[in-house]
């Protein structure tokens, strides 16, 4: 039983009690002790020093004339602390006017009661306060308690779908077995390059922070295309021929409609995947009109194809490839410099040439480990000699 009336007072809402005369803090708390967790204070300084501690009340009983600090000093500095300013205050006062009532409702308290004090009204207008302060702090947690999960579950989605993009480009990163690490390097150069040219006006009214993020996602997928590529093809180490060439130029359009039809499934329209589909099928077009698919020039080729356009290009002259060994960045740099205006957008030819030593660190630490280009190099051979093979026995 003992244990029962402790755990019921330690349940017990707090109020703290803040008046200069002793006799109105005894009075207060005789009333109030049975139903409340007291403390009372004498003075406005008190009040505030209490309320520095750790724990805050429920609701408090403030007096307004007191030397030093009046309440309304105290309620001033209450509401302008993140801390004590959602606490309850009702002012407990003689200065019964009209126009003390109303300054004391706009310094921010909840109820004003004037002395003398009448019992019933004094604890009627108490848990009525306290009730509403506890369905605001059910609505707060509530609310906290959402919010935390709307942040968790927006993680996750945003994990998944990033998990799931680096998957699907991996897939045609295995299958093209000299490609090594350059989604996540071609990635990056993306981003550095969005990042240069937001705040140049043809270019920042579409690279917003959000887009350039959704850039760096959609980038990977560029090449999703290629895993509709007959090996035959894809694979093979030396120049292709110019039916096989053709057939390899479809991969731009089989990666658009793969994600466009990702986008169907799915129902609704995403960004990200909106961007992924002009990426796929724009990449190998040239800013003077003669690359494919379609043969777009100029800004008719969407930004996002164009900065891909370059990260792609640049990425395969330095890398090492079963049919080549890899370019320095000095000739790279020539080369894109050769095709500006040409192949490339001259404005992100001219941000990559402020890039230059960020491509260079980029590349670095996506360098392709040598082993594994090896090992895919010893895989491509077997490839082509079991395909040598098979064609003798026909």
């Amino acid at each position: 039983m003992q244990s029962k009336i402790v755990a019921d007072i330690l349940l017990r809402p707090s109020i703290l009690v803040v008046d200069d005369t002793t006799d109105n803090l005894t009075l207060i708390s005789a009333l109030l002790n049975d139903f409340y967790k007291i403390k009372v204070a004498n003075s406005g300084e008190k009040a505030l020093k209490y309320l520095e501690g750790d724990s805050n009340p429920d609701l408090i009983l403030l007096d307004i004339m007191m030397p030093v600090l009046s309440g309304h000093d105290v309620i001033r500095r209450l509401k302008s602390n993140p801390k004590t300013r959602d606490i309850p205050v009702i002012f407990l006062t003689a200065m019964s006017e009209p126009e003390d009532e109303k300054k004391g409702l706009e310094l921010g308290a909840v109820d004003y009661i004037t002395k003398p004090i009448s019992p019933p009204i004094l604890l009627a207008r108490i848990k009525s306060q306290l009730q509403v302060k506890a369905a605001s702090d059910f609505l707060h947690d509530k609310n906290l308690y959402l919010e935390t999960e709307i942040a968790k579950r927006t993680h996750e989605i945003s994990a998944i779908q990033d998990v799931t993009i680096l998957a699907m480009a991996s897939l045609a990163e295995t299958r093209d077995l000299e490609t090594g690490n350059h989604i996540r390097r071609t990635q990056h150069y993306v981003k550095a390059l969005a990042q240069k040219l937001k705040t140049n006006p043809n270019f920042g009214y579409f690279l917003s922070d959000a887009m350039i993020e959704t850039l760096y996602k959609s980038a990977p997928l560029h090449d999703i295309g290629k895993v509709g590529i007959p090996d035959r093809i894809l694979l093979k180490p030396g120049k292709l021929t110019h039916d096989e060439f053709k057939i390899m130029k479809t991969h731009t359009t089989l990666g658009r409609d793969a994600i466009k039809h990702a986008e169907s499934q799915l129902g609704i329209q995403v960004e990200f995947l909106r961007i992924a589909k002009e990426i796929a099928y724009y990449h190998q077009e040239k800013y003077d009109g003669s690359g494919y698919p379609t043969g777009a020039s100029g800004n008719d080729i969407p930004i996002s194809a164009r900065l891909m356009s370059l990260a792609d290009v640049y990425d395969a002259l330095i890398s090492r490839r079963v049919y080549k060994e890899p370019m320095s960045h000095a000739d790279a740099v020539k080369i894109i410099i050769q095709g500006r205006g040409k192949h490339f957008d001259p404005e992100v030819v001219d941000a990559f040439l402020t890039l230059q030593k960020e491509f260079q660190s980029i590349a670095a630490c996506f360098m392709d480990n040598e082993s594994d280009i090896r090992e895919k190099t010893e895989h491509l051979d077997v490839f082509y000699k079991t395909n040598d093979e098979e064609n003798n026995d026909v």
